[in-house]
């Protein structure tokens, strides 16, 4: 390791200019939306670069998810110039341009919070509003990690690198730019950010920069809980969650995000919390590499379980029936996880279905069983039967006769909107008659 590559990026310092020629990046591999964006702004005589991970991604031949573009032009004459925008965010401003369901997003550059104006506020070090514009000298020093802070100029061509990204993108590091403590400070999510963007890439994260992940991980507990779910969303389902879940532990941030996931971790009983986590988020990379569909509602209902499952028992221990003792710990263990990670109702009550279909399927083993198997959440419920059993829940036996009762009775599935105009028909012809 070249330990002069640890050291910390400092500011006021004269860019690099790599021309076209000698960079990787083609116009050809640069989506026709984020084209037509940046054309329209260098006509219109404003800088136009595009920035931040697609620049990153281009480099590294990846293809970007998405492409960003920064610019001088404010964002009320973004939206003037173009028709299919609209402004979003009170504490960062920008604009979101819209081409059908791809969404361009248009920043512009950013200063320092030298004062505190309505335009800008921070307090304690975090930055509460950053809505102080400057030039792109000034912007590269508001961005996180030096990978993510190159900039590619639609004029020219070229790669503007202020930071040394180049040199960290060739040596597959991840480093903060300026004070790692401050800048951490500032915005306590560019921790998990870290972790996502070391695992996603494959990256080292530099000396400096992870000395300061488990010392400040406690700060997450003062981020929205909606916007770490946010977060939560880009590490869990980018096909790298497991080992997404072992950087966080290893840095303790993970108990930040789900307290209750943790506390059952730290006091599991013959490795099984640990498996059946592990399990479950293997599960979710399987099925993105296979390009099959997933759901956060799932993966929160295996997150869960174990400190669902454990309350569930002691109700039931208090004389509660199994139902009724499963409804409530559901309710309370959701109403603590949202404290820390908000989490919208939809996923919510995803998970408790789940839960809740758990004894279910016990029970109709001998007790309409085709019934159950109409139910809209069974295949979500059998699955999450499949990861206990795989996990070593003794639940292997249940697991496989309803397997095979499956492949015994391949289910026919009825649209709800086919069954309500069935009823209808039928109410009519006895009317009529």
């Amino acid at each position: 390791m070249n330990k002069s590559h640890d050291k910390v990026v400092y500011l006021n310092r004269e860019p690099t200019v790599i021309p076209g020629a000698e960079h990787n990046i083609s116009r050809n591999a640069i989506s026709d939306n984020a084209l037509k964006v940046l054309y329209r702004l260098k006509n219109a005589g404003f800088a136009a670069y595009l920035v931040g991970g697609s620049v990153r991604d281009l480099l590294l031949g990846r293809e970007p998810k998405d492409f960003d573009v920064a610019t001088d032009a404010t964002p009320e004459q973004i939206r003037e110039l173009f028709r299919n925008s609209r402004l979003i965010g009170r504490r960062f401003r920008l604009a979101h341009v819209h081409y059908g369901d791809d969404i361009i997003e248009v920043s512009t550059f950013r200063a320092p919070h030298r004062i505190d104006t309505s335009a800008g506020h921070a307090v304690d070090g975090r930055i509460i509003r950053d809505n102080v514009y400057g030039g792109i000298d000034d912007d590269v020093w508001r961005r996180d990690f030096t990978v993510n802070a190159l900039y590619y100029n639609i004029a020219d061509e070229a790669v503007v690198d202020y930071v040394d990204g180049m040199r960290d993108i060739k040596s597959c590091c991840i480093r903060l730019i300026g004070d790692p403590h401050e800048r951490f400070t500032e915005d306590p999510v560019r921790l998990l950010r870290a972790v996502r963007f070391a695992t996603k890439l494959g990256f080292r994260i530099s000396g400096d920069t992870e000395r300061c992940l488990s010392e400040l991980a406690p700060s997450l507990g003062g981020i929205a809980p909606a916007r770490l779910f946010e977060e939560v969303l880009k590490m869990f389902f980018n096909g790298y969650a497991l080992q997404t879940f072992e950087q966080l532990r290893h840095y303790r941030m993970f108990g930040e995000l789900f307290p209750q996931t943790e506390e059952a971790l730290a006091h599991q009983y013959g490795g099984f919390p640990h498996t059946f986590v592990v399990n479950a988020l293997r599960n979710t990379d399987n099925r993105l590499a296979e390009n099959k569909p997933v759901t956060p509602g799932f993966l929160l209902a295996a997150l869960l379980w174990i400190p669902m499952d454990r309350l569930a028992r002691d109700n039931i221990a208090q004389g509660l029936k199994e139902m009724e003792a499963i409804m409530l710990a559901g309710d309370i263990v959701i109403s603590k996880q949202t404290r820390s990670t908000a989490m919208p109702r939809r996923f919510t009550q995803l998970a408790r279905e789940i839960w809740q279909l758990q004894p279910r399927l016990a029970r109709s083993v001998n007790r309409r069983p085709h019934r159950l198997v109409q139910h809209p959440r069974f295949r979500a419920a059998y699955d999450f039967l499949l990861l206990r059993a795989e996990s070593g829940e003794e639940v292997t036996e249940l697991a496989n006769w309803w397997t095979a009762f499956q492949q015994d009775n391949p289910v026919k599935k009825a649209h709800s909107g086919d069954k309500h105009n069935s009823r209808r028909r039928r109410r009519r012809r006895q009317r009529q008659s």
